[in-house]
């Protein structure tokens, strides 16, 4: 087992070729993950940008590493400008060339900067910080396939937190990766200007079809869900439709291991 001290970043080894990298400073509890090929590397989300990730993951790998992006929120994408190959679903390539729509920097540095509970580095400044913009390398799509040697990833297009966010699947081992779209003990949302109650459903039953699914990683709280969950998903679904929730302002919806805001 590969073990890494670090002052910001905590990492989990999933097994031999995965590995969890996670913010537990932050309010947010913010999780990347690294997939190791044969050939390349995978990053799924960098972060915050309170700290760089990339130190963390030149200690795992020496292999070219592409950027998979689940979506473009000030903190998932907080190192991408550390790495030469990010990738966006096409719906929020805008967002990360020209920055969050209807999010003010205000409203970011004040999340950036509430309920820290280790030091940051000196380096970083709230009143300056600024969610990375850029032109992605490319442009991902629903059912896309990414090959990274004996490694492959599908690209499911599962919108609602955000226009364009995306879960990831390895079908080597088994992983559904789902952002914002699915994790525990705080609710998933879809209350803010740029969200969709109605895609957000949509996308939460499309993963629940995904044929062997073992494990669930979510970008925040815990680690790993068991793949079970995603018949309470399911249930969900059909009772927020059938009691007519899945619109703005029906509140927080609790289930059996997770929950949802609209």
């Amino acid at each position: 087992m590969v073990k890494i001290m670090d002052s910001w970043f905590t990492v989990n080894q999933l097994d031999d070729t995965t590995f969890a990298i996670s913010e537990y400073g932050h309010w947010e509890k913010v999780h990347s993950y690294l997939l190791i090929g044969e050939e390349k590397a995978v990053l799924i989300d960098t972060g915050l940008g309170i700290d760089n990730i990339k130190r963390i993951t030149d200690q795992l790998t020496n292999l070219p590493i592409i950027v998979l992006t689940t979506h473009v929120h000030w903190d998932h994408i907080g190192s991408h400008g550390e790495f030469k190959n990010i990738y966006v679903h096409k719906d929020e390539e805008d967002w990360l060339i020209n920055g969050i729509k209807k999010l003010p920097i205000e409203q970011i540095r004040k999340d950036v900067s509430r309920d820290i509970t280790i030091p940051t580095p000196k380096s970083v400044s709230p009143d300056t910080y600024k969610p990375f913009q850029g032109k992605p390398t490319g442009l991902l799509n629903d059912g896309d396939e990414i090959e990274i040697g004996n490694r492959k990833l599908t690209i499911f297009h599962t919108p609602g937190h955000s226009p364009g966010h995306i879960s990831i699947f390895d079908n080597r081992c088994g992983y559904l990766f789902t952002g914002d779209l699915l994790y525990d003990k705080t609710p998933v949302y879809a209350f803010f200007p740029t969200t969709n109650p109605t895609e957000l459903v949509q996308s939460l039953k499309k993963i629940t079809d995904i044929p062997k699914v073992k494990k669930i990683f979510g970008g925040h709280n815990t680690i790993g869900l068991d793949a079970s969950i995603l018949q309470e998903v399911r249930n969900a679904v059909k009772e927020l439709i059938e009691k007519d929730l899945v619109r703005f302002g029906t509140g927080i919806h609790k289930f059996e291991g997770f929950s949802v805001q609209f």
